[in-house]
């Protein structure tokens, strides 16, 4: 799936994703940016994820243009 950061807190790791294709919005797992290239995240900031077993987002990686479905791609 992909998403922007709604909002995220680097002392918690508490953050919230919005899916881009119905505005769903999802808390960040724990250990959501374990084995990711983020270090943190910025508000607004584009994303692809998946959803763990509690239906929270994790796996959070960066996306290729075509994995964001930019126009025109």
């Amino acid at each position: 799936m992909q998403g922007v950061i709604k909002s995220y807190d680097p002392t918690t790791g508490d953050g919230v994703v919005v899916r881009d294709t119905d505005l769903s919005e999802y808390d960040l797992a724990a250990g959501a940016l374990e084995g990711s290239v983020f270090r943190m995240l910025r508000q607004g900031q584009r994303v692809v994820f998946d959803l763990d077993d509690h239906g929270q987002a994790s796996g959070l990686r960066l996306g290729s243009e075509a994995d964001m479905g930019t126009p025109g791609q």
